[in-house]
């Protein structure tokens, strides 16, 4: 920074910088690659190596506003516009204050779907290809407003967890999804455990424990028939502390599963160590694997590197049935996918417990 500008530490990590006399409006960007590029470069600290990286906004005076408290509110939304695209920075537009708008007009729907009843379960399930049987149901949140229509999931879940509500609406889902498991026992079905994914925010938050258990004692679920799915980013960013977890909920009886495997970083000596049932091949695998060599051949090695650790694997995304020969060829154990279903109701779902499969 020059003399004449102002740096100032706005509250945890988040930073404010005040260019005073930037030769043009688009200069900012030079400076703000300057900036990334010096946090990039790794430094020592207890005799370790650590490198960190920033998502910044820039608003401009006077075309973002006029007054100081304008201009710091039109960067923080470019700020998380930038935290979305991963593109490091973002200038703020009219386009990003209306989806600034759009987002709090879903937050504020989305509290009011949670206290009046405007939410609902889809299954999909999981199909053991040995047997061709169902063995397990991922639960999905579904958002159906009164007004009519349903709002996607890609659409509320990342407001959700940007704003925090993904605490509320998860047990919403843990709660909702063993309660209709016990309405289908007491009917006399036979229905297989049910599966709930627990968000990078809810796997960090510190009652999660202490909320499942409440919610197995208050509807009568046993924990063995209740899966949980983590993704593999939010396992792997802090091994001491997902071990810790892991090993709690394992020892309650509980399944865990790392869902969308392949698109983090695992470091495998930690994933080994890890007290995981299951991997899931994300999706992204799957879609080319007829085509693509190089993707067969991923998915070929995660599946022999879950059967060497001893856990099960599960292909998501599965929509043909060459896509089954494939996998069954190579050995994975369970798939999830249109080939076999698509999301449905409770009532719907009920009708595959005891069908069978033949791929």
């Amino acid at each position: 920074m020059r003399a004449d500008d102002f740096v100032a530490r706005l509250g945890g990590d988040e930073f404010a910088i005040v260019l005073t006399h930037p030769p043009a409006s688009r200069a900012a960007s030079r400076v703000v690659r300057k900036l990334l590029k010096a946090l990039a470069e790794p430094f020592k600290l207890e005799h370790r190596r650590y490198a960190i990286g920033a998502s910044i906004g820039i608003s401009v005076y006077p075309d973002d506003g006029l007054d100081a408290n304008t201009l710091l509110r039109q960067a923080d939304l470019a700020m998380y516009q930038a935290k979305q695209r991963r593109s490091g920075f973002e200038y703020f537009s009219d386009e990003l204050n209306t989806v600034a708008q759009q987002q709090l007009s879903l937050e504020n729907g989305l509290r009011q779907a949670l206290d009046h009843g405007e939410l609902a379960l889809a299954y999909q399930p999981k199909l053991d290809l040995a047997s061709g049987r169902i063995v397990g149901l991922e639960v999905l949140a579904r958002w159906l407003p009164r007004s009519g229509g349903m709002i996607e999931p890609s659409r509320f879940i990342p407001v959700a967890e940007e704003t925090g509500l993904i605490l509320p609406l998860g047990r919403w889902v843990a709660r909702a999804a063993c309660e209709q498991w016990i309405i289908w026992r007491n009917a006399g079905l036979n229905p297989p455990p049910v599966a709930i994914n627990l968000s990078p925010r809810q796997f960090s938050d510190e009652h999660l424990i202490d909320d499942i258990d409440a919610i197995l004692a208050d509807t009568g679920m046993a924990a063995e028939y209740l899966q949980l799915e983590v993704t593999e980013t939010a396992a792997m960013d802090n091994p001491q502390r997902t071990f810790d977890m892991l090993d709690a909920l394992r020892q309650r009886g509980f399944h865990v599963y790392i869902d969308d495997f392949g698109t983090g970083h695992s470091n495998l000596a930690q994933l080994k160590l890890m007290p995981i049932d299951a991997l899931k091949i994300d999706k992204s695998f799957i879609d080319d694997v007829l085509v693509d060599s190089d993707g067969a051949e991923i998915v070929h090695a995660i599946i022999r590197l879950s059967h060497a650790l001893n856990m099960r694997v599960v292909a998501e995304g599965v929509e043909t049935v060459e896509q089954v020969a494939f996998l069954k060829k190579q050995g994975c154990d369970e798939i999830q996918g249109y080939v076999v279903a698509k999301p449905l109701p409770p009532d719907r779902v009920a009708a595959l417990f005891d069908q069978q499969f033949d791929f």
